[in-house]
């Protein structure tokens, strides 16, 4: 497996594996809730953010993620890929390379908080609303 930088080509494999990780852990979104967050990523929180992606041999993308400002905005992995180390090892990079030492973690998805913490990082808050204004609580998590 290797990191490597995100292309404007590869946005559409993005949005593909965003939406598969989405439906497969985000079981208190709705699909109304998926398709208009679905733009607003391919759009908007793409070009936020500095992309990373990990790649099989074969050059496939397992996953990705997004970081802007020393936090960690987004990291998605495709479901088939789910406990094959693309997670841990997009989040040490992003952590090790890109200086992450923060992540918001939706609170009704705690296989992700789960990971966060045996990634070394600590509940520091809770915002009862999402980046959207969505009530989808947030855990606020910092490096411990």
């Amino acid at each position: 497996m290797i990191i490597t930088p995100v292309t404007k080509q590869d946005h559409s494999e993005l949005i593909a594996i965003w939406e598969a990780s989405v439906r497969a852990t985000h079981h208190f979104l709705n699909n109304a809730d998926i398709e208009s967050l679905r733009p607003l990523i391919l759009n908007q929180y793409f070009d936020a953010v500095t992309l990373q992606c990990a790649r099989n041999e074969q050059g496939t993308i397992l996953g990705f993620c997004g970081v802007a400002e020393n936090n960690l905005e987004m990291l998605f992995i495709h479901p088939d890929h789910f406990g094959k180390g693309a997670g841990k090892a997009l989040c040490r990079h992003a952590i090790q390379k890109m200086g992450v030492t923060s992540v918001d973690v939706n609170e009704q998805n705690p296989k992700a908080t789960d990971f966060y913490k045996h990634m070394g990082f600590v509940i520091t808050g809770r915002s009862a609303m999402d980046g959207q204004g969505n009530p989808f609580p947030l855990l606020h998590m910092a490096l411990g």
